[in-house]
C-alpha cells in the first residue's frame, strides 16, 4: 500500500480545529487555539478561511477522512449492500461518538444559507466516490439493481443518510442516532437489493 501524503496546511487547520471543537466545543474554541494547534500560521488560517465560522462546512472532510479509513479495512468479500449499511453504521457511530449534536447542526445550517461551497453535495467527495464504486461492484455482482442507475441509487442513499441526520439535529439527539440508522437504512433501501431466490 502506497504511504499517505503528510497533510497540506488546509488539512491540518481543519483536522486540528475538529479536535479543539471535540475536546472543549465551538463556542470556547479561538483561532488562535486552531492556529497553534495545526502548527500554522495566522496568515496560512486566513488564507484558506474567513474565521472560525468557516470551518464548520469542512465537515464533510472530516467524514471524508473516515470513509479512506474504512475502505482500507472494509471486507471486499462482504456483499455490496452490507458494505453500504457498514458505512452508514460505522458514519454513524463516529458522529455520535465524537461529534456534537451542535457542530453537526451548525453543519446543516450553513450547507442551507451559504451561496458558496455546499460541500455536502460536493459529487467529488470521496464519500460519492466511494459509494459509486460500491454501487457498481453490486451491479457487476447481481447483488444490487441493474434497473436502476448508479446515480440514483447513490442518491437516494445520500438522501436517507442525510434525512436521518437532520432528524435527529432536530430531536436534539433524543434517540441513538447508530440505532436509528441501523433500523431505518436496510428498511429505505431494501429495493435495491437483489433477492437470492
Amino acid at each position: 500500500m502506497a504511504k499517505r501524503q503528510p497533510k497540506n496546511t488546509r488539512g491540518r487547520i481543519i483536522d486540528a480545529a475538529w479536535r479543539l471543537f471535540y475536546r472543549q466545543g465551538y463556542e470556547d474554541t479561538t483561532v488562535e487555539e486552531i492556529i497553534r494547534e495545526s502548527g500554522t500560521s495566522r496568515g496560512s488560517f486566513y488564507h484558506y478561511f474567513t474565521g472560525k465560522e468557516a470551518l464548520v462546512g469542512t465537515l464533510s472532510s472530516v467524514f471524508d477522512e473516515k470513509y479512506e479509513q474504512l475502505m482500507e479495512t472494509m471486507d471486499p468479500e462482504m456483499n455490496r449492500f452490507e458494505q453500504l449499511m457498514y458505512l452508514n453504521r460505522e458514519l454513524f457511530a463516529m458522529i455520535e461518538n465524537s461529534i456534537s449534536l451542535d457542530l453537526v447542526a451548525r453543519m446543516y445550517a450553513s450547507q442551507l444559507v451559504t451561496r458558496g461551497d455546499r460541500s455536502l453535495l460536493d459529487h467529488n467527495r470521496i464519500y460519492y466516490k466511494l459509494l459509486r464504486q460500491i454501487v457498481r461492484e453490486g451491479q457487476e455482482r447481481g447483488e444490487l439493481r441493474g434497473d436502476v442507475t448508479i446515480s440514483e441509487m447513490v442518491r437516494v442513499y445520500a438522501l436517507c443518510e442525510r434525512a436521518l441526520l437532520y432528524d435527529w439535529c432536530l430531536a436534539g439527539g433524543e434517540y441513538s442516532l447508530l440505532q436509528m440508522g441501523r433500523s431505518m437504512m436496510p428498511m429505505f433501501l431494501r429495493d435495491f437489493r437483489v433477492e437470492w431466490p
